[in-house]
């Protein structure tokens, strides 16, 4: 255990930013919460630099009895995972702050300083979603999260929000209260076992029957499958990345949504790996329709808001293939997708959000001309766009590669309609581009104007960020796969060896002669 709780620092310095930033005026409350958010950006670098051991295994850990009688804890610790989903979250949020300066302020919304508020509040709640290393306490701030983000939604942006953050909040309330039975479920197994606990450690150890973690197992999917989101349980998405704003946007999809994907490694393979195997084929195809369903449905889309929502669907649907195809390689995709997907739709959303604000309107086919008059932001609208379609050289190709290989390897056919989903993923990524970039012009063919400094200084650590890990992904994989190792090796499975259409596997003697 740490003496110094660097991870409750962490959690407790956007907090404090939150209840500072309530009570300031619009203009000061941006700076105090550039300032929180940058500190604990700050921090959580040179934590991940100077504290944390690649291939440690759970780390910085810190474990107070919380409610002794049911065997709760205040329990916290970071392992690959963990530590780069905190990473993600902690450089997400200044971003969003700055690139949001004003939005806040337009008329209809509830001003900055409920804005910055409601955002830092979010943010601390993600880390703690992200570090807790009890179950209990881990639902009970994956479920606090609705809160700031249900402000988040029906407090800024177009009309139509608060319809849009109703329909949020039933389905993950929903998904919640599926996810508490498992819950105490767990609570019944640790008692029935001897001392209750909610610790993952404690529950990692436990001898499950095969029927109640199937049961278990269904209560945390759902849950997750929810917050992903996956099909069926996606309906929300859309709507919510259309009526929010696009600071907003990223939030949930970039970090919050990550919960979704974070829960079923954590929690389903961790905690369940027999019903996780179980699971598998339905998990599978269900992924498989997300991939192809979001990016068909994409296409079709004129609102560009709903469109890149839609995407993130058919992306999501990458991840959970990869973790449920139960390989190395697959694993180790799914969980640098994650990373991967944050950067990149953080991009688009971004840079569309730049976009309708100079134009008035979030309709593509109003849109057009806008590289004439606006070349930077036509140019990195092309590389968010570019790096959703999974263009090599660029961050998303790798794990998207890395999630096929592992899905052919699986059976032939998922790495085949897995394939097809980068087909469709180019055809909405070059027509989006197409039809607001190029042409004679929108409706009006007023002149758009181009970034700014400090547009341009928000977006330019997202490009940075795709550029390095398309091209140099290792720091990322070195932290990953010390985690998806120890993750399979507690799911009980290896990987496929390689064989040869009709041959029998062969051994080798030492020197590797036959």
């Amino acid at each position: 255990m740490n003496e110094l709780p660097i991870l409750s620092i962490l959690i407790a310095l956007p907090l404090l930013g939150a209840v500072a930033t309530a009570f300031l005026p619009g203009a000061t409350a941006r700076l105090v919460g550039i300032a929180f958010a940058g500190a604990t950006l700050v921090l959580a670098a040179v934590t991940a630099l100077t504290s944390y051991d690649v291939g440690g295994g759970m780390q910085l850990t810190e474990t107070h009895t919380w409610i002794e009688a049911l065997g709760v804890h205040y329990a916290l610790g970071v392992d690959g995972l963990g530590l780069l989903m905190v990473l993600l979250t902690a450089l997400l949020v200044p971003i969003v702050l700055v690139a949001s300066w004003r939005e806040a302020d337009d008329e209809g919304n509830g001003g900055s300083s409920a804005f910055v508020a409601w955002t830092l509040a979010l943010e601390a709640l993600s880390l703690a979603v992200f570090t807790a290393t009890d179950v209990f306490l881990f639902y009970v701030v994956f479920e606090a999260t609705l809160i700031p983000a249900y402000f988040l939604i029906g407090g800024f942006g177009r009309a139509g929000r608060g319809r849009a953050a109703t329909k949020f909040l039933i389905y993950q309330l929903a998904g919640g209260l599926v996810m508490l039975a498992s819950v105490i479920g767990l609570y019944v197994v640790s008692a029935d076992n001897g001392t209750p606990s909610f610790l993952l450690s404690d529950l990692a150890a436990l001898d499950i029957d095969e029927t109640t973690q199937r049961w278990l197992f269904v209560g945390f999917f759902i849950a997750f499958a929810a917050k992903a989101p996956m099909f069926p349980l996606h309906t929300w998405l859309a709507d919510t990345t259309e009526k929010a704003t696009t600071g907003t946007s990223v939030l949930l999809v970039c970090i919050l949504d990550k919960i979704g994907t974070f829960g079923m490694l954590r929690f389903c393979l961790g905690l369940l790996p027999e019903a996780s195997q179980w699971a598998t084929p339905v998990v599978v195809v269900l992924a498989l329709i997300s991939i192809i369903y979001g990016a068909l449905v994409a296409i079709g889309q004129d609102d560009v808001l709903r469109l890149i929502g839609l995407t993130s669907l058919s992306h999501f649907g990458f991840i959970v293939l990869g973790i449920f195809v139960f390989s190395s390689t697959g694993g180790a995709g799914a969980i640098l997708y994650m990373v991967n997907h944050g950067i990149a739709t953080a991009l688009m959303f971004l840079v569309a959000g730049f976009l309708i604000r100079r134009t008035g309107t979030a309709s593509i086919r109003q849109m057009g001309g806008v590289e004439r008059t606006a070349p930077v932001l036509a140019g990195l609208f092309l590389v968010g766009g570019l790096a959703a379609a999974g263009l090599p050289g660029l961050a998303p190709f790798v794990s998207e590669l890395m999630v096929i290989i592992a899905a052919f390897q699986h059976h032939w056919l998922v790495g085949a309609v897995a394939v097809l989903a980068i087909v469709l993923a180019a055809v909405y990524a070059l027509w989006m581009y197409q039809r607001t970039m190029t042409g004679e012009g929108g409706v009006d063919a007023t002149p758009v104007p181009d970034l700014d400094r400090r547009e341009v200084g928000v977006l330019a650590p997202l490009v940075l960020g795709l550029l390095l890990f398309g091209f140099y992904p290792m720091p990322l994989l070195d932290t990953i796969n010390p985690y998806v190792h120890d993750t399979l090796a507690q799911v009980g499975v290896t990987d496929p060896a390689p064989t040869v259409e009709g041959t029998t596997p062969h051994t080798t003697t030492e020197g590797g002669h036959q």
